[in-house]
Formats: structure tokens, C-alpha cells, sequence
């Protein structure tokens, strides 16, 4: 582990899930994506899950971001019960309590870096005063303010990506695969970078990824199978 920050131990903050269980598709179809899932990640805390596609890695980034409910148990973020708000009171919790960071960025193709930005801010927040470069700046990025994706590199629309979730300073980031279209240095940069904004800001971050050589960046390394965490 890189960073010197220890995560906070208050167990009303971050992210706790206690016994959830999702089921998906129907009858012989059915597979069980979580099964009977308890995980708590702590502000300040990196945890990576790592497992075989098909282990349901996806499908607990899915539930731990409110874009699907489990059939049983519980997700909290920030001591709030996922289970206590409705549709529309769950997109406003997600839009300002949870980061995303997907492969490759996933940037919007017409928008700039500061662009980026700024369409968040003004989704979470309306049309409050927002300067992206002081954030561009944290990842190593305010030098491509102006820059769309297709002019920069995978590691630097990674970079915006990472920028991009920290905007509403949510206490939660969700990262999907962020190093499967890099090189091996861009792939330790980025999740370095992870690590280092993970630590500095208090955010519970979880990881999932296929690259095992980033692990050491990580406070914990959890690994899924057949929907069961086994570790």
C-alpha cells in the first residue's frame, strides 16, 4: 500500500452491505449474481475484488451503486439505507453520493476535459459557480483543460475520468476495470493516482479489476466466486 492514510472506522460511513442476495434471470436461467454478500469498505479505504468473469463482480458494483436492489439484505452508504428511497430519491443519492469511473474514461465524445466537469457539477448542483481546473489539476490534468478525448491518451481519459467522480465529493467511488486498455506503467499510474485520492480525500473506493499487478496499491484485496466473496 502506497498511501500513509488510514481509513476512518466509524461504522456509519462508507459503504456497508450485510447479507445481500440478487437473483438474475428466470426459471433454469436463473443464476445467483450475489449471494448472500456482506462487505463494509471504509472512508480512506481501496479495496479491490478481483474473480473470474461471471462471479458477480459487476453485479455488486451494480447494487453498491443503486442501479439495481438486491432481493435480500442491506445497502447503506453514509449510514443511508438504499432500501428507504424511492426512484427518484435514489438518482439524486447517486448523482451526488457515488462516483463512477468506468473503462477507458468513458468520456463524452463533443465535451472537453473541463467540459466534463463542469455538465456533472451543473447536474448535481444546478448553475452554482464551478472551475474544474482546481480537480483537472489534482489528477495531473489542468494542462488538457481544453482537450477533448479523442486527443488524449488512455492513461490521461482516465485521469479526467477519475476527475469527473471526485466533482460532487461523494463518499463513494465505484471503479470498473480501470487499467483493461492500458499499458502496465498507465495501468500503476492510475490506480496509484486511485490510491493516492482515495486516501487524501476519505473516500470508500472499490476496485474491481482483472490486473493483479495493481493489487499493492490496494488496503484490501477481496475475491469473488460464484457470487460468494471467499475472502
Amino acid at each position: 500500500m502506497n498511501t500513509t492514510t488510514e481509513p476512518i472506522t466509524d461504522t456509519a460511513l462508507g459503504l456497508v452491505i450485510e447479507g445481500a442476495s440478487l437473483a438474475l434471470g428466470d426459471g433454469d436461467a436463473t443464476v445467483q449474481a450475489l449471494d448472500n454478500i456482506s462487505l463494509t469498505v471504509r472512508p480512506g479505504e481501496l479495496v479491490a475484488v478481483v474473480g473470474p468473469s461471471g462471479a458477480g463482480k459487476s453485479s455488486l458494483l451494480a447494487a453498491a451503486g443503486a442501479l439495481t436492489s438486491p432481493d435480500a439484505g442491506t445497502i447503506s452508504i453514509n449510514g443511508t439505507d438504499l432500501a428507504t428511497l424511492n426512484s427518484a430519491a435514489r438518482a439524486r443519492f447517486r448523482l451526488r453520493n457515488i462516483g463512477f469511473v468506468f473503462q477507458s474514461g468513458n468520456l463524452i465524445p463533443a465535451l472537453t476535459a473541463g467540459e466534463q466537469l463542469e455538465l456533472v457539477h451543473r447536474m448535481a448542483f444546478g448553475k452554482k459557480s464551478f472551475d474544474p481546473r482546481e480537480l483537472l489539476a489534482a489528477v495531473g490534468m489542468d494542462h488538457k483543460l481544453k482537450s477533448r478525448p479523442d486527443q488524449l491518451s488512455g492513461g490521461e481519459r482516465q485521469r479526467v475520468g477519475i476527475a469527473r467522480a471526485l466533482v460532487t465529493r461523494p463518499p463513494l467511488l465505484l471503479v470498473d476495470e480501470p487499467t483493461a486498455a492500458l499499458d502496465r506503467r498507465r495501468s500503476q499510474e492510475v490506480v496509484a493516482l486511485l490510491a493516492r485520492e482515495t486516501a487524501e480525500r476519505g473516500v470508500a473506493t472499490v476496485m474491481v479489476t482483472h490486473d493483479h499487478d495493481v493489487l499493492h496499491h490496494c488496503h484490501r484485496v477481496v475475491e469473488m466466486v460464484d457470487g460468494r466473496l471467499i475472502s
